[in-house]
C-alpha cells in the first residue's frame, strides 16, 4: 500500500511539501522516543521504593526518598516541557526579526521557569532565590544575550553575503573565533554580572590546590569561589583559561567550611536581604577539604588528559562539516517553499530551516555520540583522581554531592545510556572500589 499524506500518494507530493513531511514526523518521532524513554525512567522512579541492598552503606532511606521524589517531580516537568519545546520548534516557521524570536521564546518559556525554579526546586529545598531576584536574572540574561547575539549574527550574515564561493570557510573561522573569546572572557566579565566572585582566601585548601596543580604542570594563576549559594544549593567546580592563564571556580555550596548554607542566622535575623534567603538545613553540605582536592583532581584530569582540546576539536569539526553543508544546500529553493518562503530565500531563515531541521536526524546521532564519549572521560578522569591517591576520598565526595543534589542512584539503562553524560553513580563507585582494593 503507497504511502499517502492528507489523501495524496507520497510520490506525488511537491519536494517542498516531501521535505515538510520528513522535518515534522522526524521531530515527532524524537518526542515519541524521548516520551518513551521518560516512561521507563519514571517507572524505575515509581517502583524502586527501597533503598536496594548495594546502596544500604552509602545512602539512608530518608535521603533515597527524597533522591526519588525529586527526581520524579523532575522527569514528569522535563516530560511536559519538551512537549512545549517540541511543539514550539514545529510550530514557528518564520523568524524575521531575530529580537522578537528571542523575545517570544523567553516570554513563552518563563512560566516553565518559574514552575522549576518555585515549584519544584522549592518544595525539594534547592532554590535559594527570591521572586525578584528571579525577573532580575532573567532580565539581566535577555539583555546580555542580545548584546552578544545580534552582533555576531549580524556579522555572520554578512561575511554569508559577502564571502563568495568559501563563505563557509570564513564563516566557520568568525565562529571559531567567537567561540574562543567567549570562553576567555565569560568567566572574567559575563559570568561576574550574574554572581559574586572572591578569590578563594589564604589557608590549608588554596595550598593544598596549588601543590596539587603544580604536581602535573597546571599552570594556575587564580583560584576562585562564586556565591552559587545565592541562587541554588546544587553544586559545581570548573576550570577555564588558555594556555599559561587558567582559574579554578569553585561554587561555595561545594565546600563544606565556606557554604553560606551552613552557617547559622544570628539571633533576631531571618537571614533575608533583596536577593536571596538562606534555608535552615538539617544536615551539613558540601565536602571537606581532602573531598574537594579528589573533585578538583578529577576535573583536572580532563585538562590532563586532553579532553577539552578533544571536544573543542570535536566541535569545530562539527561546525565546519555544518557550515559546508550549509553551502550546499542553501541553494535549494524547496526548502524555503516547504516552510511558507516562497518568494524570498532570506539567509538566516537558511541557517534555522537546515540546522534546526534538516539535520535533525544527524543532530540527534551525533548527540547520542558525544554522550557516549563524555561517559568514557568520566571514567578516564576518576582514573587519574585514583592516580593521585585520591581514590578514597572522591569516593566519598561523590556519594556527598549525590545526597546533597538529590540524584537517584538507580537508573533505567536505555534512558541513562541516551541522556547521562556521567555515568549513574553506583558505576563511578564500583570502578572506585576496585580502585580502592587495588
Amino acid at each position: 500500500m503507497a504511502l499517502s499524506v492528507l489523501g495524496e500518494p507520497w510520490a506525488e507530493l511537491p519536494v517542498e511539501k516531501r521535505i515538510f513531511c520528513s522535518v515534522l514526523l522526524f521531530s515527532w518521532a524524537v518526542y515519541l522516543w524521548e516520551a518513551f524513554l521518560a516512561h521507563r525512567q519514571r517507572r524505575v522512579y515509581r517502583t524502586t521504593t527501597h533503598v536496594p541492598q548495594e546502596l544500604g552503606q552509602i545512602m539512608d532511606s530518608e535521603t533515597f526518598e527524597k533522591s526519588r521524589l525529586y527526581q520524579l517531580d523532575k522527569s514528569t516537568f522535563s516530560f511536559w516541557s519538551g512537549l512545549y519545546s517540541e511543539l514550539e520548534g514545529t510550530i514557528i516557521q518564520s523568524l524575521v526579526f531575530l529580537l522578537l524570536a528571542t523575545l517570544f521564546s523567553a516570554v513563552t518559556g518563563l512560566p516553565w521557569s518559574l514552575y522549576n525554579t518555585f515549584v519544584i526546586e522549592e518544595k525539594h529545598g534547592f532554590n535559594q532565590q527570591t521572586l525578584g531576584f528571579f525577573f532580575k536574572d532573567a532580565i539581566k540574561k535577555f539583555i546580555v544575550t542580545q548584546c552578544i547575539l545580534l552582533p555576531v549574527t549580524s556579522l555572520l550574515l554578512y561575511i554569508i553575503k559577502i564571502g563568495g564561493d568559501y563563505f563557509f570557510i570564513y564563516a566557520w573561522l568568525f565562529t571559531l573565533v567567537v567561540s574562543l573569546v567567549l570562553v576567555t572572557i565569560y568567566a572574567d566579565y559575563i559570568a561576574p554580572l550574574f554572581d559574586k566572585f572572591i578569590p578563594l582566601p589564604e589557608g590549608e585548601l588554596k595550598q593544598a590546590i596549588e601543590i596539587m596543580a603544580k604536581s602535573i604542570d597546571f599552570p594556575l594563576t587564580k583560584v576562585y569561589v562564586v556565591e552559587g549559594s545565592k541562587r541554588s544549593s546544587h553544586s559545581n567546580a570548573y576550570f577555564y583559561g588558555f594556555f599559561k592563564n587558567k582559574r579554578i571556580v569553585l561554587f561555595d555550596t561545594l565546600l563544606e567550611d565556606y557554604s553560606a548554607l551552613n552557617k547559622e542566622q544570628p539571633d533576631g535575623e531571618d537571614g533575608e536581604d533583596d536577593d536571596t534567603k538562606s534555608k535552615v538545613k538539617s544536615k551539613k553540605q558540601g565536602c571537606k577539604n581532602e573531598e574537594v582536592l579528589a573533585v578538583l583532581g578529577h576535573e583536572l584530569g580532563h585538562w590532563k588528559l586532553g579532553h577539552t582540546i578533544k571536544n573543542i576539536v570535536i566541535s569545530q569539526m562539527n561546525s565546519f562539516l555544518c557550515f559546508f553543508l550549509f553551502a550546499v544546500l542553501i541553494g535549494q529553493r524547496e526548502l524555503f517553499t516547504a516552510f511558507g518562503f516562497y518568494e524570498t530565500q532570506p539567509t538566516l531563515i537558511g541557517l534555522l530551516i537546515i540546522f534546526q531541521f534538516i539535520f535533525s536526524p544527524y543532530n540527534e546521532v551525533l548527540s547520542f555520540c558525544l554522550t557516549v564519549l563524555s561517559r568514557r572521560f568520566e571514567f578516564q578522569a576518576d582514573a587519574f583522581a585514583k592516580e593521585l591517591g585520591k581514590a578514597n576520598d572522591l569516593y566519598s565526595a561523590l556519594i556527598k554531592l549525590n545526597k546533597d543534589n538529590l540524584g537517584f542512584p538507580v537508573s533505567d539503562w536505555i534512558f541513562s545510556m541516551w541522556h547521562y553524560s556521567h555515568p549513574p553513580l553506583l558505576e563511578r563507585l564500583q570502578a572506585l572500589k576496585e580502585a580502592k582494593q587495588d
